[in-house]
């Protein structure tokens, strides 16, 4: 039975419990998460279209602008781009992995003039400094006391170009600025700016010179995004965009950092059931229990997979999660989260295999065994 069946059997359930709290059909929770929505979306006539759907339309219409902008300048890479708008949304981090040349640094420029957001680039290399991240205290003589220099990380969307090519020191750095959105340098705390995000690149081909990131800071990261190739027909369009000037150089602003913070309050009051919440949790619990993986994902994996599915909940139009959310964004916060044990390493199996074959175990909610589904 495939997923798209399963929802359909959920959405001829809306007389029950399940289908009217997953479908959000007027249930109180539902509905209190759509005005608060609309207050956060600056939404408050009481003319045209109703509250709930105002509630959804208004930010949602601000992630479209972006990412239609952003797929100006990364040609034929919707889902990647909406990944990674996804990560912007739900005020999280994105690691892009792939091959060169294949946009890593021009998605994260572009998501970056496409808001107006304050964009850093820091380019990683072995002999950096952790103080050429977070800044440095200077002394001057004028005043007779130490000024700080903010360092590259006090901007809004920063770039940490080829991550793995600092050593662990460095890249530690920016592990307090990811997780409480503030630097420490000499004993004194700063918050970054808002909205915040760090975008980092990496190679996954040639790992002479590089140091792996530790699995502490790839937990940091929302999600992994894989570009991939583009078309033999998107490489002809990027040839036409680029005859003349790079369209990253003449991409407008579409949006304001103000708005930015307004669809990260959106997000966070898209409605969840109860159901589905605890089909995130079992799908972890999955990845904790199956016999091909050494590491499980973390409870913060929990936390990046509902927060993630609440964005993708907006960009659909919709107040509410469905399974299918959860569903199709597993790999990308979880995938880079899991340790496959030596075995299966042995064996050749990929990540996105053992990902799959936990989703395929946990029982999708609302649906009935014995009536033709597999769950």
């Amino acid at each position: 039975m495939t997923l798209q069946h399963k929802l359909d059997i959920i959405g001829k359930q809306a007389c029950s419990v399940v289908g009217r709290r997953i479908l959000g059909l007027g249930l109180s929770a539902a509905g209190r998460s759509a005005a608060k929505i609309s207050s956060a979306a600056g939404v408050h006539s009481a003319d045209g279209p109703s509250n709930e759907e105002l509630a959804v339309e208004e930010p949602r219409a601000v992630a479209e602008r972006l990412i239609e902008n952003v797929q100006r300048v990364v040609v034929g890479k919707r889902r990647e781009v909406e990944l990674a708008v996804m990560a912007l949304m739900c005020q999280g981090h994105a690691l892009i992995e792939d091959v060169p040349g294949v946009g890593k640094t021009m998605l994260a420029r572009s998501i970056a003039r496409s808001t107006g957001c304050a964009f850093r680039r820091i380019q990683f290399t072995p002999d950096l400094l952790p103080s050429d991240v977070t800044g440095v205290s200077v002394y001057n003589q004028k005043t007779g006391d130490f000024e700080y220099r903010p360092g590259p990380i006090m901007a809004q969307i920063v770039l940490a170009d080829e991550i793995n090519r600092a050593t662990p020191k460095t890249q530690s750095a920016l592990l307090e600025a990811m997780e409480e959105r503030q630097v420490t340098v000499d004993g004194v705390t700063r918050a970054v700016p808002l909205p915040f995000m760090v975008m980092a690149t990496q190679n996954p081909i040639e790992y002479e010179g590089t140091f792996p990131l530790p699995e502490a800071q790839l937990d940091r990261f929302l999600m992994r995004v894989h570009l991939g190739y583009p078309s033999a027909s998107d490489e002809v369009v990027i040839m036409d965009r680029q005859q003349y000037v790079h369209p990253v150089d003449e991409l407008p602003q579409v949006s304001e950092a103000q708005e930015i913070l307004s669809l990260q309050e959106a997000v966070k009051e898209i409605y969840v059931d109860p159901l589905v919440k605890q089909y995130i949790a079992n799908v972890v619990e999955a990845t904790r229990q199956h016999e091909s993986v050494y590491l499980g994902v973390s409870p913060r994996g929990s936390l990046a997979l509902y927060r993630t599915s609440k964005a993708r909940a907006l960009l659909d139009g919709r107040d509410f999660v469905l399974p299918d959310d959860v569903k199709a964004l597993a790999y990308p916060t979880l995938g880079h989260r899991l340790i496959a044990s030596p075995a299966a390493r042995a064996k050749g199996v990929i990540i996105e295999e053992l990902v799959n074959e936990c989703l395929e175990r946990v029982p999708v909610p609302g649906v009935r065994a014995g009536k033709g589904s597999d769950s």
